[in-house]
């Protein structure tokens, strides 16, 4: 599409067809439309602006010259913090509001109609909080039936990690690692692995680090290895043991199993445990409006 004019009648149904199947994809080609079009609606005012010598003007001359001006804003358009970036960010808000935050289903923030949510705004549920439970509800409960875990134990500690999936680990490529629960790759870890910028806590003090987290080819392929993890490893038996000891994974469970998992070292936030414990209550609250 970039080879082509600015504004060719081709190019912009092409772009309009592509953000018919791919909204959030066609975002960044919109934007640099818009903004060539504003460049060339600033270079049109220019030589309106300027004396024409009159010797060489005609009609031919004149077509050159808006087509050349054309290719002119094209090239001046779309470079790192420009206009087009701003109106990148402005549309990019929109498609989120108009596919995103409407009731959608199980497939994130594409429009599908194969389980749309139900109407929870009246029931104070955050949407997005609705869309991460219902995209990996399928997965946690399979896991949950082989290991004993609670689901909705799984699910809220995965939306922790991720901030309900808007802060995934990411490959070098942009893609997601697939790595939900923040498990990082040991010497003993023989699979792929995402590198990124990290926040630990050294005495209680925040420091960024750059650590080597494991990444897996889906979603439940982590939930499995969070659920061997925890089951497998003796430094989390009392995490385990906490579930164990009830028969239902109710919210002083919850709170037992998030301060074993603190006190073992899953993680080095002082804060770890309540905010876990926030956020599987919360969950608990998002399920039941699903229901």
């Amino acid at each position: 599409m970039s080879n082509q004019l600015a504004i060719d009648t081709q190019n912009l149904s092409a772009l309009r067809g592509r953000a018919s199947r791919d909204p959030e994809g066609s975002v960044k080609e919109a934007a640099k439309q818009f903004e060539t079009l504003f460049m060339q609606e600033v270079m049109k005012r220019m030589r309106a602006a300027s004396m024409s010598n009159g010797l060489m003007d005609n009609e031919m001359s004149k077509l050159g010259t808006d087509m050349l001006d054309q290719q002119y804003a094209q090239a001046m358009s779309g470079v790192p913090g420009g206009l087009s970036a701003a109106i990148e960010r402005q549309l990019a808000g929109g498609v989120r509001r108009a596919t995103g935050d409407n009731p959608l289903s199980i497939t994130g923030s594409k429009a599908s109609t194969a389980e749309p949510l139900p109407d929870l705004a009246k029931k104070n549920v955050p949407l997005h909080a609705a869309r991460f439970i219902q995209k990996h509800d399928a997965a946690a409960k399979a896991v949950s039936a082989d290991s004993g875990i609670p689901a909705h134990f799984m699910l809220a500690q995965a939306a922790h990690e991720t901030g309900w999936g808007r802060s995934e680990i990411k490959n070098k490529d942009g893609s997601s690692a697939n790595n939900l629960f923040g498990i990082k790759a040991g010497p003993g870890w023989t699979g792929k692995v995402a590198e990124i910028t990290t926040t630990e806590y050294e005495n209680g003090v925040a420091r960024k680090v750059t650590a080597k987290f494991r990444a897996y080819d889906s979603p439940e392929a982590s939930f499995r290895d969070y659920a061997q993890l925890i089951t497998g490893n003796r430094r989390y038996a009392a995490a385990v043991g906490a579930l164990q000891q009830t028969q239902t994974a109710d919210a002083s469970t919850a709170q037992r199993f998030a301060r074993h998992l603190q006190a073992a070292g899953y993680a080095t936030d002082p804060e770890y445990a309540n905010k876990l414990t926030r956020v599987i209550n919360t969950t608990v609250r998002v399920q039941r409006a699903l229901a």
